[in-house]
């Protein structure tokens, strides 16, 4: 697995990377937001580590660019700061960060949330199913996930693997409303350390890539005071 550590402070980006690197991890550095996109875009790592305090682009910049274009691994982000104020975790979060490390922190809490990570990839159900709603397909054993926007005409969709299990997940019970520690539960289970919000972020990014209007979504709807179901009226 490759991991772009992305910090400029040198100690601290040396001993992120002597951590990881004692732990089998491959790991490269950026010093700041500029040169950490040119290294994502040549690299195209696993797993970023992002401080949010960077000279040039900040890290909330540089992680919605890389969401922006994420490319073919689209990886995940662990985002540092010193900060630990709510209104930044929630800014962290809604730019695309996957999960949110304070510091300071420990070695073994920066490993535990890198490889509980990792792992997300990792947890894809081994049955052989396939989901169909009027406007949907999805092919479990295949990976694979279409739009039907007319009744002869099927868009592939092209989602991150976690994209991909949310609308599983969604379509496997259509009209249930799940809130977000179900969500959690089911697409993370015990590996998950980060706020539960994240789920909104990932809800959203998935809105934009199925729903004709995101703004106003006909599929994946919000449940007021629960959380969220799918729906497929045809």
């Amino acid at each position: 697995m490759e991991i772009l550590i992305v910090e400029d402070e040198p100690e601290i980006a040396k001993l992120i990377q002597l951590t990881l690197e004692n732990e089998g991890f491959s790991c490269q550095q950026s010093r700041d937001g500029l040169s950490a996109l040119q290294t994502f875009q040549q690299q195209q790592p696993d797993l970023i580590i992002l401080d949010l305090m960077l000279p040039g682009l900040d890290g909330l910049e540089v992680c919605a660019r890389i969401r922006q274009k994420p490319g073919p691994k689209d990886p995940y982000i662990l985002m540092l700061t010193a900060k630990g104020e709510e209104i930044d975790r929630v800014i962290g979060l809604s730019t695309g960060a996957d999960d949110y490390l304070v510091k300071p922190f420990s070695p073994r809490e920066l490993v535990a949330r890198v490889r509980a990570l990792l792992r997300r990839s990792l947890r894809q159900g081994g049955n052989s199913l396939v989901y169909r709603t009027p406007h949907f397909t999805v092919d479990i054993d295949q990976r694979t996930a279409q739009r039907h926007i007319h009744p002869h005409e099927a868009e592939t969709l092209d989602l991150t693997t976690l994209e991909f299990n949310l609308l599983s997940t969604f379509i496997s019970q259509p009209n249930r409303a799940w809130n977000r520690t179900q969500l959690i539960d089911k697409l993370w289970g015990d590996d998950f350390f980060g706020d539960e919000r994240v789920v909104d972020t990932h809800v959203a990014r998935l809105r934009k890539k199925i729903e004709l209007d995101p703004a106003n979504p006909t599929f994946i709807k919000t449940v007021i005071g629960v959380g969220y179901k799918f729906e497929d009226p045809g």
